[in-house]
């Protein structure tokens, strides 16, 4: 792999980011008396606090992809790929009242335990499948940006940064579990907001012009928007990644066990709703405020010095103004900031992907044994998925050619499987049946199948794979991510109709959440209207 920079850190900020690396360990370490069970290990028994789980979906939200590619993005182009995230929480303000004590209510620990009783068990085995590919694929690219940076920071090779930050990762989720994520979380969370304040300050500070100049030139150069506008659905427009956002946000929250695990930590129904708005509001702001850093980075050297990034990565242009342009204990401050992003993330992946691995599959294959044996395979499947994501990890490094970001993006798009559609076919609908559902996901699988094969590969052929002319997918690769969870939803529902009728349980959709709110309020209205009767009397 060729270098794009080589860093020297002075021995301060070495001490720095070591001093943290010992932090993480020994918050792992802190709790690891405690993981005696499968429910504390994966839920924390119902005990931690709304603000901690908050900053807990915040830390898990925003990694080293938010670090690292989202400058990198606003530095190339613009804002666009925020989209995407503004879109949540719109879509979490009609989701979340009903989603977090519906989950709180029906499922043990997987999210896919709502689609199995939903529609039985090849619903929980196609969920927890399509959540484990795209999250392999997550894991990877996290593990990579991370390394690709830390290597050309201190000048290490990037195979053993790979292996001693995969290593400390998997310790780290292993020994501590869920208790242990979130609570490292809320430490990561703030480290990253202050090193990516910290970072606009130094920029203002040192820069030729005053903040409102490089503002303005960012701007005149197109670099803080979120165009193109035009209704184009073969390119990168705003259209293309609202609605993929949209489906984005649905899928995020509705059936991401990272997030609706989040859920089941909190003490009660309304510290779980008030933890989920936490960490969403946060979001946004943070994603943000990385954007504007790669904006900002892009007026600060093209009116100072803009030799020196010619030829460079945008990728790599963030990691180079942290180590030549920041002062010495900063820089160090802010790379652990940068590991910490990382780390946030991916804990959370590994603990979720163990817990689903145990409720989805081993529970499945292996019935009958204590709690303690199911406990001690989780934790081994903490390390076996460790494993894997640096093994994809290897493999990223090789796929330079292509934004990062925009990789991420491609793979949720193609391996999202219409589990949006899902969700929205099992809540809302009570006449959608299993059989229904079968045909909608054999749709779904074949119009990827013939999307991936047509369009044009990831950087790879000038030509498709399979070219059929005229017939082959030509719209952007975002928009999968769309008319995947459309055609399940859409055919689903209709093919259900071809099999013997079917009615759902009531307490299954959003229907019965309804009724239970018509009834808790005709219930308080009577209250009220007998507490006035006595007043009168």
């Amino acid at each position: 792999m060729e270098e794009t920079m080589q860093g020297t850190l002075h021995v301060l900020d070495y001490l720095v980011v070591l001093g943290f690396m010992i932090l993480f360990v020994y918050v792992g370490f802190f709790f690891y008396k405690r993981q005696s069970n499968t429910s504390h290990y994966f839920k924390a028994s119902g005990s931690l606090p709304s603000w901690a789980i908050g900053l807990s979906i915040l830390a898990t939200l925003i990694s080293s992809i938010t670090f690292l590619a989202y400058p990198g993005a606003a530095f190339a182009s613009n804002w666009i790929l925020l989209v995407q995230g503004l879109m949540v929480p719109v879509v979490l303000i009609f989701l979340v009242h009903f989603i977090v004590p519906f989950y709180r209510k029906v499922i043990g620990i997987s999210t896919y335990e709502y689609f199995e009783k939903r529609f039985g068990y090849i619903a929980r085995l196609y969920t927890s499948l399509a959540f484990t590919i795209a999250h392999f694929s997550k894991m990877g690219t996290v593990l990579f940006l991370l390394a690709l940076a830390i290597s050309s920071m201190m000048g290490l090779n990037i195979y053993m940064t790979l292996i001693v930050l995969g290593i400390l990762v998997i310790l780290i989720t292993f020994i501590g579990g869920i208790e242990a994520v979130i609570w490292l979380d809320v430490i990561q969370g703030f480290m990253l907001l202050a090193g990516g304040l910290l970072c606009i300050f130094v920029m203002f500070i040192a820069a030729p012009g005053t903040p409102l100049d490089m503002i303005e030139f960012a701007w005149n150069n197109e670099k803080i928007g979120f165009g193109p506008y035009d209704w184009d659905l073969t390119r990168l427009t705003f259209i293309v990644m609202a609605m993929n956002g949209v489906f984005y946000a649905i899928q995020k929250y509705g059936t991401d066990q990272t997030i609706v695990q989040r859920y089941l930590t909190a003490r009660s129904h309304r510290e779980a709703i008030k933890a989920s708005l936490v960490g969403v509001l946060l979001c946004v702001p943070v994603w943000m405020l990385f954007m504007f850093v790669g904006s900002m980075l892009f007026s600060y050297y093209n009116m100072s010095d803009p030799a020196v990034i010619e030829g460079l990565r945008p990728d790599a242009v963030f990691p180079l103004f942290i180590v030549s342009e920041l002062p010495i204990g900063i820089t160090g401050l802010i790379l652990a900031g940068l590991i910490a992003a990382a780390f946030s993330s991916l804990d959370s992946d590994l603990n979720s992907l163990s817990a689903v691995g145990v409720e989805d599959y081993y529970k499945r294959l292996v019935q009958g044994r204590n709690d303690r044996h199911y406990l001690l395979v989780g934790k081994l499947i903490v390390v076996f998925c460790g494993i894997g994501a640096l093994g994809i990890a290897f493999l990223y490094i090789a796929a330079e050619d292509e934004s990062v970001l925009g990789v991420v993006f491609t793979l949720y798009a193609i391996f999202s499987g219409g589990i949006a559609g899902m969700f929205l076919l099992a809540i809302f609908t009570k006449r959608a049946n299993k059989q229904g559902l079968y045909v909608g996901i054999g749709a779904c699988v074949v119009f990827t199948a013939w999307g991936m094969l047509t369009s044009q590969p990831i950087g790879v052929a000038e030509r498709p794979v399979l070219d059929l002319g005229r017939f082959n997918y030509t719209h952007h690769s975002y928009m999968m991510g769309v008319y995947t969870h459309l055609i399940l939803f859409g055919v689903g529902y209709l093919a259900s109709f071809l099999f013997p009728k079917f009615q759902a349980d009531d307490s299954l959709t959003i229907y019965g959440y309804w009724k239970d709110q018509r009834r808790s309020r005709e219930k308080m209205s009577q209250t009220a209207r007998s507490q006035s009767e006595q007043g009168q009397e």
